[in-house]
Formats: C-alpha cells, structure tokens, sequence
C-alpha cells in the first residue's frame, strides 16, 4: 500500500491511496479458498468444488468483498500512519479497481483542529453555598404538620360525621346478581371526600362500628365491563372502624410517620432537599460560566461536516418554514456546541480523563434507588436501550471534565440565602430566554468517528 498527501487545504486532507494487483489477487485467492470450503454444488462432494466453478459463480461477489475490505483496512492504515484525527466519515472516491488491476482511490478526510488549550488559571467561577434559614426549614415541616391526616378510633357508640374516616366490607350486587370484582374488605374513605362512587360516601354519615347499610349508587361510565357502565349497584356495607381526624404536632412521631428518625432528623432531610433543589439550578449556572469561559478564550475552526451534521440534529423536527426563519440561530447553536465539545473533549484526552463501566452502574444504581418500586423497569430499560448507557457515560465524562477544570480553576466561593438563590436563578432564567437557544453540550457527538467510510 502507497499513502500519499495529495492535498491539504484547512480542515480538509485528500489522501492518494493505491494498493497493487498482486496483493488484491492474493485476497482474491483466499476468500475463493475460503467460499471452496463452505459452498456446496450439486455434482461435487462438499469442499471439493474446484476453484475454477468458485470463481465462475461466485467471482464478482467476491471480488466485492475482497475491494471492500480492503477499503475499509487501507483506509484505516492510511489514516494512523498520517496521524489524521478525522473529524466524522472520511469519503472515498475510487479512481481505478477491476481484476488484474491496482487499487487506486482518494480518501477526503476532514480533520479535527488542533486545540492550544487555555490555561485553567485564568477562568474564574463561582460556587454557590447555600445558607438556610431555620424558619424557612421549620415552615416546610408546619405545612407537612397541616396536610398530614392523623385519625384515631371514636368510641362504639359514635356516630361517623363529614372527614371523619370509615373502615369497612362491601358485598355488591346489580338486579340481584354479583359481578367479577363485587367485593372489597378493609376500604378505607375520608367522608365528604365522594373519591369511591359519586354520593356513596355521603351514605354513610351517621353510622358507627359494626353497623350495616345499603348503599345504591351509580356504576362510572367509564367501567371496564361496558355491561356494568352506568347501572345502579347495591352495596351492603358493614362498617368495622369509625375515627375522627386531629391535629398533627410537629414532635418525633410524627417525624417517624414521615421517615425520619426523630425531628432532628425530619429537619436535617427538609434541609438537604432544599438545598439539593437549588444547588441543581446553581450548578446549571456555574456550568455556564465555565462554557462561557471555554468559548471566549479558544479560537479554533470548526469542521464544516460536523457543524452540518449537527444543524441536522438541531432542524430534525422543524417545519420547512421554521428551518428558514431559525437558520442564523440553528447555525450558532450548532457552532457553539461542536466548539466547545471539541474544547471539553481536548481536556479529556490531555488529561486521560475516563468514565469506567464501574461509574456507569453506580449511575444506574443511583437511579434505581431513587424510584422505589421501579428498579426494574429502570434496569431492564437500561438492558434494552444500549444507546442509553452510552448517553449517561457522556453526561459522566462531562461532569467529569467540568469537576476537573473546576478543581484547576480560581474559585470563588459565596455564601447566599434562599432568597438570593432566588433572584440569580430568576434572572439567569430570564437572560436565557433572550438567548437564541440554551448552549447544550453534547461531548460524545464529537470524538473521533472511525465505524464507517462512505463510498463518493
């Protein structure tokens, strides 16, 4: 194999590859040999079909996947030995190929640029620290203390009234006949809440423990036995529990009502939640200020393929009107992604930067314990969706990146309250919307591409 620079102009590099008749004929040769030891032809023992009848019937198709591997092994050696970090699919425009001929062909590569990375001494950022005030804490657990419904058992001879709550069996029946799912034991209502069947509840005002009653109500129209829709049902209830609702005090029961080990407890998780919330919004921030840094120190050019292909992604699903009226904005966006995922990914490399398969469970991991009682729909859409698992190591090796530079960075942190949260997350969001579009950064869409060649 010969490799020559034809031609370099910016970004772009035309590669003059040429590989001798003799070499083609050898692999030739081989995949015949090969395709002797599998086909089978009626007249000929298996594998012992002469190579002359092989290459008779088979000849041009093999001759195809001989040029075509060639192709893709040339093109590859091609681009190593030139030390070329190509920028997306490189194009091949064969000029010469044929049996008994040599392999000449150009390979267009477009190349990623070289980045002279900025010193991360020069970017400054800012952390945010959040200061929360107890009586900010303490109101989230008197709004807690008033939305939690706490009942306790009247005595047998009290009458059930509006909110108190009932516990009781139903037997039901329509025209005097059951019905699949007729019965029920343990139901528990809120009277006055009408949450079973429209004016069932209201019924069963004035009873007390162990008191029966029929109750006649409408079936839903929307009933998944259409027969059952909208008929008069006849409930015989018997009422095993009468309690009555009262005031919830803020003291270690109720903290263990909702999770917590004691108050104390109850207090430090409302704190961590709040501050998560907001430390998600301040982060997002922070994360702009470094892009915004990124952008403005780096001059580099871009490879026009991956800009075009990324204005691709950007105008998937826009209307043909909307793809003009948004042009300038679509070719920004995409500008300034594939700029600073070059940018980003530069740090990775240079700093053998990695996301370990271990990280990429642990992630998983995370998200299952976060959805109690969807662990495995979570797993088993991780399972299905390799694509998936591909994404969230980009987001990891961005965060990654982004906590390295950080780390390298002139940081400076400050202290704030929630109500200073507040205004820098409003005004950030309020800037935001007069930008063209929110700077996404999709780190994976550009590392070298080298899967697949497309044929000119």
């Amino acid at each position: 194999m010969k490799v020559q620079i034809q031609s370099k102009k910016g970004l772009k590099t035309i590669l003059s590859i040429s590989v001798e008749k003799k070499i083609i004929q050898l692999k030739l040769n081989e995949k015949l040999t090969e395709l002797q030891k599998q086909v089978q032809l009626k007249g000929f023992r298996p594998g012992k079909v002469p190579v002359s009848v092989i290459k008779n019937q088979f000849g041009k198709a093999a001759y195809g996947e001989v040029i075509d591997k060639l192709l893709r092994d040339t093109s590859s050696k091609a681009i190593a030995e030139k030390k070329i970090r190509i920028a997306g699919q490189p194009k091949i425009d064969l000029k010469t190929f044929g049996e008994g001929k040599d392999l000449n062909y150009e390979l267009q590569v477009d190349c990623l640029p070289e980045i002279k990375l900025t010193s991360t001494e020069k970017y400054k950022i800012t952390e945010y620290k959040l200061d929360i005030d107890k009586l900010v804490v303490q109101k989230k657990i008197d709004e807690m203390v008033k939305n939690y419904k706490n009942f306790v058992e009247k005595k047998e001879n009290e009458k059930s009234i509006k909110n108190d709550q009932i516990t009781f069996n139903y037997k039901a029946t329509i025209d005097g006949k059951s019905f699949e799912g007729n019965e029920g034991k343990g139901i528990k209502l809120e009277l006055g809440k009408d949450l079973f069947l429209k004016g069932f509840d209201e019924q069963l005002i004035g009873l007390k423990k162990k008191d029966k009653k029929i109750v006649k109500s409408k079936m839903p129209s929307n009933h998944p036995n259409k027969e059952l829709a909208e008929k008069i049902a006849s409930f015989e209830c018997e009422i095993l529990a009468v309690k009555k609702p009262v005031a919830s005090k803020a003291d270690n029961e109720f903290a263990k009502n909702m999770g917590a080990k004691d108050l104390n407890d109850l207090k430090n998780i409302i704190e961590k939640q709040i501050s998560s919330q907001y430390l998600q919004a301040l982060n997002s921030i922070t994360k702009k200020e470094i892009f915004d840094q990124l952008e403005k120190l780096h001059k580099i050019d871009l490879p026009q393929n991956l800009i075009e292909s990324e204005i691709s992604i950007l105008t998937k699903s826009q209307k043909k009107e909307d793809f003009e009226k948004y042009k300038e904005r679509n070719l920004k966006t995409a500008k300034s992604r594939i700029k600073l995922g070059l940018i980003l990914n530069e740090y990775g490399e240079q700093n053998k930067l990695k996301v370990e398969d271990i990280e990429i469970r642990n992630e998983i991991q995370k998200q299952v314990q976060g959805m109690p009682g969807q662990e495995k729909m979570i797993l088993d859409y991780y399972k299905a969706n390799p694509q998936a698992s591909q994404n969230l190591k980009g987001s990891l090796y961005e965060e990654k990146i982004i906590n390295f530079i950080k780390s390298k960075s002139t940081v400076q942190n400050k202290k704030i309250s929630l109500k200073e949260a507040d205004k820098i997350i409003s005004k950030f969001n309020n800037d935001k919307s007069t930008e063209d579009d929110p700077k996404s950064k999709k780190i994976s869409k550009v590392k070298d591409k080298k899967e697949k060649i497309s044929k000119k």
